[in-house]
């Protein structure tokens, strides 16, 4: 049968162009950061954001005075909670622990929209400032596990007026497979999937992806209703929009005295993506930077057997490196 050329061509513009306005329609949806009400403030429970955004606050304090303030970030679907297992190997070596809800996870009232980078990075400058004035004396330390190290990535290769202001940094996984590193298949099919049907949800549970050895921790997070289970698709993309951000940001990330953990066994960020992050880092800091590859390690390296090993390490160098006054204590 002959084609008719024109009525084809005619047909095909049709079809591009209702596809244009299908995406157009649709698109990912991000939930940032709101006006500014009112100056923010540290509660007992949370901290509130200038924009009245409250982000559920967890403290785990030493019996005696601490010797420094460590300011915790958990992972993508994760919440503040993630610090409850191995906040126990931190206080007993003198270390008071902080930790919050980020935007749009555990108890944030957005929680399942994905908020934007910039969102993130901003809420994180304004924690740092509320949990380091608790107490102005001790040095404070920034921990990222996951996403939150991504997070940390981003603010901390800011310029130095903006930056955090920490005395050390510490990266466990950080989440840096971006789109440089994934194939064109999956770099097409999400960015396809975020702007035709964002709002479509996918679960993360799957037979072939562990994320810890411990037992007990995989009952316990099944239990835990603050956990995101179903993930809307454009969430999936600007997780990966935060991971493109810490890949460029780190070829000028060198804040500060740097510990880097990363797992031989992560199903999550693939060895090819972190060694890669690694070599695009500047060669020769001017600060400390120690890398610590796991190869017996998970991705949740502080939630699998050999948790207590990986904290007594970052404990040993958070005392080599902070002010002599904290590992005096």
């Amino acid at each position: 049968m002959p084609i008719n050329a024109g009525r084809f061509a005619g047909r095909r513009n049709l079809l591009v162009a209702g596809a244009a306005g299908v995406l157009a329609g649709c698109g990912p949806r991000v939930e940032g950061l709101g006006p500014a009400t009112n100056p923010p403030m540290m509660n007992d429970d949370a901290l509130v954001m200038p924009d009245g955004h409250r982000l559920r606050l967890r403290r785990w304090l030493p019996e005696g005075p601490p010797r420094a303030s460590i300011l915790a970030l958990h992972g993508f679907n994760d919440h503040a909670g993630a610090w409850e297992i191995p906040s126990a190997l931190f206080t007993a070596q003198g270390f008071a622990l902080y930790a919050y809800d980020q935007r749009g996870f555990g108890a944030s009232a957005t929680r399942g929209i994905w908020p934007g980078v910039e969102a993130l990075v901003a809420d994180c400058l304004v924690a740092q400032h509320l949990v380091g004035a608790q107490a102005p004396s001790l040095p404070l330390v920034l921990m990222g596990e996951s996403m939150g190290g991504a997070v940390l990535l981003a603010a901390g290769s800011q310029p130095k007026e903006q930056r955090p202001m920490a005395a050390a940094w510490v990266l466990l996984a950080p989440a840096v497979w971006g789109r440089a590193t994934m194939n064109a298949l999956m770099r097409g099919t999400l960015w396809a999937f975020a702007n035709a049907l964002p709002s479509m949800s996918v679960s993360g549970a799957n037979p072939f992806t562990k994320v810890t050895d411990d037992e007990a921790v995989l009952r316990a997070m099944a239990r835990d209703d603050l956990l995101i289970r179903n993930t809307r698709i454009d969430a999936v993309s600007g997780v990966v929009d935060m991971m493109d951000r810490a890949r460029v940001a780190a070829e000028k990330f060198d804040p500060g005295p740097t510990l880097i953990l990363w797992a031989g066994r992560d199903d999550l960020i693939p060895g090819g993506a972190m060694r890669s992050f690694l070599d695009s880092m500047p060669p020769s800091p001017p600060a400390v930077r120690e890398i610590r590859f796991e190869p017996d390690g998970y991705h949740l390296l502080l939630r699998d057997t050999g948790r207590s090993r990986r904290a007594t390490a970052i404990g040993e160098f958070l005392i080599r490196h902070l002010p002599r006054r904290a590992a005096l204590r």
